[in-house]
């Protein structure tokens, strides 16, 4: 290959990489911004951690207790 060819077969790799990050990016993006909608999971109380991660502040989620983890482990 001559180095014309090599300098075209890099831009046609540079720019399908950086086609691949942004749809990658953006579905990512928008798989947060659906569950949120949904109801699924609360991502801006996980964003508020940052700025409040004293020891007295309250747990984002509850723990499942020992008693119901041993009870879904029996059961497999």
């Amino acid at each position: 290959m001559d180095y014309d060819a090599l300098l075209n077969l890099q831009g046609y790799l540079k720019f399908f990489l950086i086609l691949f990050v942004f749809v990658v990016f953006y579905s990512y993006a928008y798989s947060i911004y659906r569950r949120d909608k949904k109801g699924e999971k609360n991502y801006e109380k996980y964003s508020d951690l940052v700025h409040d991660d004293s020891i007295k502040s309250n747990p984002l989620e509850e723990r499942k207790k020992d008693k119901e983890i041993n009870e879904k482990e029996s059961i497999k």
